[in-house]
């Protein structure tokens, strides 16, 4: 009987862009995730989120020309108990203190996204979430 693999940790992205999606995704499998179908929306962030369950989730902060993405990442870290990382071009002083208020401790990352810039938070973010539960249990 062989041993079995632990299993993939899964990354759910939710980014509106196409093409910034697909880098993500390539990201991601570059650093060992299973990611699950690509989220344009809040509302598919959240049904792909009920039913693969993901570690992890890469957040835009604006999707379809809104800010919806700060309230899709909390809702994705208090129901889902995903990790969550902020993707965004927006740098604004309003929306950074949102996001401090809404996810705290979320790392944020600046587009455009560099592949070691992401597996840094990316890292960062699976210690702060294991720390989070740890301290509730």
């Amino acid at each position: 009987m062989g041993q079995k693999s632990p299993p993939r940790r899964r990354a759910l992205i939710v980014e509106d862009d196409y093409f910034i999606a697909l880098d993500l995704e390539f990201v991601m499998a570059d650093l060992g995730f299973d990611v699950c179908e690509l989220a344009p929306s809040d509302r598919r962030a959240r049904s792909l989120a009920m039913r693969d369950r993901p570690d992890i989730a890469l957040v835009d902060v604006c999707l379809a020309g809104g800010r919806e993405g700060i309230e899709t990442a909390r809702w994705l870290r208090e129901v889902c108990g995903a990790s969550i990382v902020f993707v965004t071009a927006a740098n604004d002083r309003a929306t950074a203190e949102r996001i401090r208020e809404r996810v705290p401790g979320a790392p944020v990352v600046s587009k455009p996204v560099y592949p070691d810039r992401l597996a840094g938070a990316v890292a960062s973010a699976g210690r702060d979430n294991a720390q989070a539960r740890a301290t509730t249990a």
